[in-house]
């Protein structure tokens, strides 16, 4: 079945769901984060949307490639190499697949956000 091609407008402001990192992640503070989504694709593939949270650090391990920009707020991303990088508003930026480390919130932050997931391969 063919989806009907539309264009989405991502600008309306929805409440979206909770989408706070599991308590075993949290490294520091008592993150509180949402999540709009406001498209997927009918593959459920592709999805995009808003992503708020409050100030605190938790571990992550990527399995879909993510673009960000930061909205408002700053976050500090750190490879489990040790790499750091700090984004603010205005910044774009790529976590592929595989990443592992951890996500800061340095101050309550608002991201767009659009998400890449491949379904497995099915092998014959």
């Amino acid at each position: 079945m063919t989806q009907p091609t539309k264009i989405v407008v991502l600008d309306v402001a929805l409440p979206g769901d909770a989408a706070s990192p599991s308590p075993e992640t949290i490294l520091a503070g008592i993150p509180h984060a949402r999540a709009a989504t406001q498209y997927v694709d009918g593959g459920g593939e592709f999805s995009c949307g808003v992503w708020t949270s409050t100030p605190g650090k938790w571990r992550v391990r990527y399995t879909e490639h993510e673009f960000c920009v930061i909205i408002e707020g700053r976050v500090r991303l750190e490879s489990a190499t040790g790499e750091r990088r700090e984004f603010g508003a205005g910044a774009a930026f790529v976590v592929p697949a595989g990443f592992e480390g951890s996500w800061e919130v340095l101050a309550p932050c608002r991201k767009w956000y659009a998400v890449f997931e491949p379904k497995p391969t099915r092998k014959p």
